[in-house]
């Protein structure tokens, strides 16, 4: 499927079919992709745990206030946000020196540039790594779509909870789950969407009113 087709297409699920099952290979393919999305500085401040045995997914279940997808889809992804993710850059930015994608002076340039943007905003660093988990996370269930299978993102879960039972550590802010696997029958239809002049103002002026002034 082409990736437009993707993007038009996907929806949000929540009846999966029970007996088919993706393997090992098929998920680290799907992450594959989602870590082609962008991130500021290209920190990659997205984490994954991938569950996909069953005793996991009924602990995963309860702490999803019950929900059923969670049994039923191949597997779910705990999407997770590194708010200390600036503390690999140093290494992700010599990995790309050492590609021959820039030189030693722009490596440093980036480490300390990055340092001096966050600093020690504890904000700037937590809203980084929520923006940068859900840009990986758009990224998994559009090629996902594009592979044939379904996702179901969610927010219903106890977040305290599911750090202390699946021994997460506080530096990981639990951005969302993802359900994956193939869809069942009697999933709703595509909802509606606004309409792109519903919700964007070409050109605004500065001092002049639009429609998202108020």
């Amino acid at each position: 499927m082409k990736a437009l087709d993707a993007i038009s297409k996907r929806k949000s699920i929540d009846k999966f079919d029970k007996a088919r099952k993706l393997c090992r290979t098929e998920l680290t393919e799907l992450l594959e992709y989602a870590q082609q999305a962008p991130s500021a500085f290209n920190i990659q401040h997205t984490r994954y745990i991938v569950i996909d045995d069953t005793e996991s997914k009924a602990l995963l279940k309860e702490i999803s206030y019950g929900q059923q997808k969670v049994s039923d889809a191949s597997a779910v992804i705990i999407i997770l946000g590194d708010v200390q993710g600036i503390n690999r850059l140093a290494d992700i930015s010599q990995r790309a020196v050492n590609e021959g994608i820039y030189g030693e002076g722009a490596n440093e340039h980036i480490v300390q540039g990055a340092k001096r943007f966050y600093g020690n905003d504890a904000q700037a660093h937590r809203e980084e790594a929520i923006r940068s988990a859900s840009l990986a996370t758009m990224n998994l269930m559009i090629a996902a779509t594009a592979k044939g299978l379904a996702t179901g993102p969610m927010i219903g879960f106890d977040a305290e909870r599911l750090k202390k039972d699946f021994n997460i550590a506080e530096r990981y802010i639990p951005v969302m789950l993802l359900t994956v696997g193939y869809a069942e029958l009697g999933n709703w239809g595509k909802k509606p969407r606004l309409a792109v002049d519903e919700v964007s103002v070409y050109n605004a002026k500065g001092g002049v009113e639009h429609m998202l002034s108020k």
